[in-house]
């Protein structure tokens, strides 16, 4: 079996997904991790590129839990 690369859910990037978001809405929350061995149809897979420049909507808080950093913590 090989293996299908998954790509960017951002429109009009066909970059190999790197990235899995998740929300929680009743939180006001999204999880930034690294990507899921799965597609999950609730969640959205990303690139490098988009996943770093991801901002979470005002209000929200965003928590990258992909591991090569510390923990980031954003308020928007």
């Amino acid at each position: 079996m090989s293996h299908v690369a998954r790509q960017c859910s951002r429109t009009g990037c066909s970059e190999e997904a790197a990235a899995t978001l998740t929300y929680g809405y009743a939180q006001a929350m999204a999880w930034l991790d690294p990507l899921a061995p799965e597609r999950d149809p609730h969640a959205y897979d990303l690139c490098e590129r988009h996943a770093g420049r991801l901002a979470p909507p005002q209000g929200w808080q965003l928590r990258d839990r992909r591991g090569f950093a510390p923990a980031a913590l954003i308020a928007v």
